[in-house]
């Protein structure tokens, strides 16, 4: 029983724990990030493969 208390009550390590755990949770915050912003960022290159196709057609290629 005293093992079991003692096991209880050691707290080595929980820094580490908390540390990871925090690491994890931006990590899914980025990632949460970037799927959000994809369609943004597509839409941008879109428009921009759009303008620079036709200022290649206007300068004659």
């Amino acid at each position: 029983m005293s093992t079991l208390r003692n096991f209880w009550n050691d707290d080595q390590g929980q820094d580490l724990i908390e540390y990871t755990l925090l690491i994890a949770f931006v990590a899914l915050a980025s990632a949460a990030l970037f799927i959000g912003v994809g369609g943004s960022v597509a839409g941008i290159w879109t428009a921009a493969n759009s303008q620079l196709a036709a200022a290649n057609v206007a300068a004659g290629g």
